[in-house]
């Protein structure tokens, strides 16, 4: 392992390689489901890229290793970001491999305890907002325009430069392009960047085609698919409780280049996929990577796939990010006597 920017060094914008951040990021398995793929469609090829591998646990470390490594090449000193949890997570930790301090804003009791956690481990001076993800971001924006310190949201074009990295390991794994890419949609950088991404790969040779996007947004934070702004957003995916993206125009265009969609699904399908995902096929995400496959299993009951298409659906983040969300919905254990007939009479066997 050598991280995404030596992996994939002529699509990236890095000049100084001793300035080159990594936690050797990348790499993240393409997971060819069974279980699942017969439960949603049995003519369909089904496929988990699972993000929450990557080493602070989600996506976000591949669009991170490639904008703190250029604020270390422009002499930066200090980065700030607004974030629902997972981007404050990595950019503490990439900030602190760097030597750089970090500073992120987040929603007060909007945020998972997983990733308010690591944020904290790594040393990242964290405020909490009596407000929502699009005020934060709005503040962060602002003070980073006043302040020599560098944004590291997605607003930052070298995090969508690293972002769009998965989509070259997807055909690289794959060996060919799936005929559909399915991702949750929050603030949108995912769904730009892989676009970017594929776009790259077909323009240099490396594949012949060109997959359809297919996004998701949680139904209580859909502004895109509303086409408005939504104000006070909710949805149990905090990953993607966002009213107004950032990259909201991009990732329309990444729909209607590619012949794809964005939609959204409601709350209560997002955990009814989370809990498929871990049943079936014994993978932990959190609960807004379930939207991708949320999404598929909707267009599957609308008729959308054809037999023989594949898809892939990107789980961004690790399911140990949020784990107060598994247990909530997987009840109590079961407590009993430390008796070995009590126990056999619970086994089902």
């Amino acid at each position: 392992m050598e991280g995404i920017i030596k992996k994939y060094r002529e699509f990236l914008p890095i000049k100084d390689d001793s300035k080159i951040i990594t936690l050797n990021e990348g790499n993240t398995p393409l997971i060819r489901t069974s279980r699942l793929r017969d439960y949603i469609n049995r003519g369909i090829d089904l496929y988990l890229k699972y993000e929450g591998l990557n080493p602070s646990g989600s996506f976000k470390d591949r669009g991170m290793t490639v904008a703190i490594s250029k604020a270390l090449e422009e002499g930066s000193k200090a980065v700030i970001c607004a974030s629902t949890g997972n981007t404050s997570a990595s950019a503490a930790a990439y900030a602190a491999k760097g030597g750089l301090k970090a500073y992120v804003l987040i929603p007060k009791g909007k945020i998972a305890l997983g990733k308010l956690s690591q944020a904290m481990m790594h040393g990242a001076v964290v405020i909490q907002l009596d407000g929502n993800f699009d005020e934060a971001l709005k503040i962060v924006r602002d003070v980073s325009g006043k302040r020599p310190i560098t944004m590291v949201n997605s607003l930052n074009p070298y995090r969508i430069e690293g972002q769009k990295t998965a989509a070259f390991e997807i055909c690289d794994q794959l060996g060919s392009v799936p005929t559909f890419h399915s991702l949750p949609v929050g603030n949108a950088g995912n769904i730009t960047a892989y676009w970017k991404g594929f776009k790259e790969y077909k323009s240099c040779g490396r594949i012949s085609s060109l997959p359809k996007m297919i996004g998701f947004q949680a139904e209580g934070a859909a502004p895109i698919v509303r086409g408005k702004i939504i104000k006070a957003p909710e949805t149990v995916a905090t990953a993607i409780r966002i009213g107004n993206p950032a990259s909201w125009k991009q990732a329309e265009a990444a729909r209607d280049e590619s012949g794809g969609t964005i939609d959204m699904v409601s709350d209560e399908e997002i955990i009814n996929a989370y809990q498929l995902i871990a049943r079936y096929e014994g993978i932990f995400c959190e609960p807004a990577s379930a939207a991708s496959v949320a999404g598929v299993i909707k267009l599957n009951k609308e008729g959308y796939f054809k037999k023989g298409d594949s898809i892939v659906c990107t789980l961004t983040g690790h399911g140990l990010k949020d784990p107060e969300s598994a247990i909530k919905i997987s009840g109590e254990p079961i407590t009993l006597p430390p008796e070995v007939d009590k126990i056999l009479e619970i086994l089902e066997l």
